[in-house]
């Protein structure tokens, strides 16, 4: 059984984004970070919240699948990059925002503008919108390749998020069960 870790960006997931409606349909195959910093992200404290979730329902499950959106794909990346848990693992991360773009918010995350994509452990998938205003598909490309992530392009939905209107999101959850998929074989 996998066992998923929801990371969301800042301010955490509405009740109509995708990352809250897979969670309900989980239930306790699913467990949510909860940083001190959701509005003003700290590197650290965010990676540690991935940490405490990722510990919290390793026991149980033979997998961990790490869902992240936006600025906690970062976060997600670091925490496999440091101290990654004793299961078979995988992230999905979507949206990644580029931290060198014009738009990537420096002055709310200071702490992430300087990070590096750096090759992931674990099998991987990016997630990318041909029209997201925090990284364009170029820059999902990029990141997809450093980290040794594989690319999923999604045409025009901005930053794939509650304002998307992705509602359940069935093409990402085939994604993400393809990827899960792939842990379960290791």
């Amino acid at each position: 059984m996998i066992g998923r870790v929801i990371v969301p960006g800042i301010g955490g997931s509405d009740g109509t984004h995708w990352q809250t409606l897979w969670q309900q349909q989980w239930g306790a195959d699913a467990v949510r970070i909860d940083p001190g910093s959701w509005s003003q992200p700290d590197l650290d404290d965010w990676v540690a919240a991935v940490d405490r979730a990722a510990r919290l329902i390793s026991p149980r499950v033979e997998g961990i699948a790490l869902v992240g959106h936006s600025l906690d794909c970062w976060a997600v990346a670091e925490w496999l990059l440091l101290s990654p848990v004793d299961v078979p693992g995988a992230a999905f991360l979507v949206a990644p925002p580029d931290p060198t773009g014009d738009v990537f918010p420096s002055e709310d995350a200071p702490t992430f503008v300087a990070l590096q994509a750096r090759r992931l452990p674990v099998q991987s998938t990016v997630v990318g919108s041909t029209d997201d205003p925090y990284c364009g598909l170029r820059g999902a490309e990029q990141l997809a390749a450093a980290w040794g992530s594989d690319l999923l392009q999604v045409d025009r939905a901005g930053h794939l998020n509650s304002a998307s209107g992705l509602g359940t999101w069935p093409t990402g959850r085939e994604a993400l069960e393809r990827l899960e998929c792939l842990v379960l074989r290791v």
